[in-house]
């Protein structure tokens, strides 16, 4: 969130935001099924072994795919040079948390599997500028199968379409797409796509039809809207009005106005605004409070981290 403000080096000390970096590198692990990044230090067994990286996994301290995303980009945004990632540690927990369908376990064979991990595993691949790691095109076919009828995303194949996981399976079809033209989408299902999502513009957005607007689908359906090349359909000042109502006196945002904030809606909003900041009065009081800097939607972060990520994580060099 601090980044999304863009407050970061203003607000907190360089020997913080070092002892930030080591914490995450402390959470980097690799074991036979491979490496990757653990929640955190209560997961392993008698605590953080030591400050190398990777440390040891084990049996009930696996890397994660989710955690493995975020310390990616957390390392972007403290402008870490990667030196110490095991990069093909990483490709091998992708490959043992593929299941047959094409979708993803958070960790290896084990836990849930729908189309939020598979973003995780897409994002993964794309910042490492290295797809090796999986069956791409059984990825793809699962993503493909989690279309509703309407345009938009279930998490597993015949679920209600969602906001959130429309937005995964868009920006994963969006990550591969590149690399893989069977990820594209035709025109005809692109359109339905879109109109689903403006539709879920209510004032703010929400995440299912015949649903309350929530702050959070702000972003995943604007973001969606915007990788698709629609961004113009979203009513930036319904948006935005929504938002504001949602903010806490004391700070933060919450889901709904009058409820309690909380980190989640809190970035989830100003991400949204980031894509789409309202139009000011010039004269207006509190007009640089609404400026941000501009987001990456495919990345889910400051367009300035996306490009250190995406200079600083892949191999030096060819792939092997």
């Amino acid at each position: 969130m601090l980044d999304i403000l863009g407050v970061l080096d203003s607000k907190v000390k360089e020997s913080e935001r070092e002892d930030w970096r080591e914490w995450i590198w402390s959470q980097q692990i690799s074991g036979e099924q491979g490496a990757g990044f653990r929640p955190g230090p209560s997961t392993a067994i008698g605590g953080i072994i030591g400050n190398e990286s990777p440390n040891p996994a084990s049996h009930c301290d696996q890397p994660h795919l989710v955690m493995t995303y975020t310390a990616l980009i957390s390392l972007s945004i403290l402008h870490d040079d990667f030196g110490k990632l095991d990069r093909d540690g990483i490709l091998r927990c992708l490959r043992a948390a593929q299941k047959e369908d094409g979708s993803f376990t958070p960790t290896p064979g084990w836990g849930e599997s729908d189309v939020r991990l598979v973003y995780c595993a897409f994002i993964i691949s794309s910042l490492l500028n290295d797809w090796s790691g999986f069956d791409v095109p059984r990825a793809i076919d699962f993503v493909r199968r989690c279309r509703s009828y309407e345009g938009g995303y279930g998490q597993t194949p015949g679920n209600e379409a969602q906001g959130g996981s429309t937005y995964c399976c868009i920006a994963s079809l969006a990550l591969a797409s590149s690399t893989y033209p069977e990820a594209r989408l035709s025109e005809a299902d692109k359109e339905k796509s879109i109109r689903w999502l403006t539709q879920r513009q209510t004032g703010g957005f929400q995440g299912r039809t015949e649903k309350t607007q929530d702050a959070c689908y702000s972003f995943w359906c604007g973001a969606a809207l915007s990788i698709l090349g629609a961004g113009d359909f979203v009513d930036r000042k319904e948006n935005s009005q929504f938002l504001a109502a949602c903010q806490f006196k004391f700070g933060g945002i919450a889901k709904f106005p009058d409820e309690t904030p909380d980190p989640f809606h809190s970035y989830l909003s100003l991400a949204s605004l980031s894509i789409y900041p309202p139009d000011v009065h010039e004269e207006s009081e509190d007009k640089e409070s609404w400026v941000l800097p501009k987001l990456d939607p495919l990345v889910n972060a400051r367009v300035e981290t996306a490009q250190w990520a995406r200079e600083h994580i892949p191999r030096k060099g060819p792939v092997a």
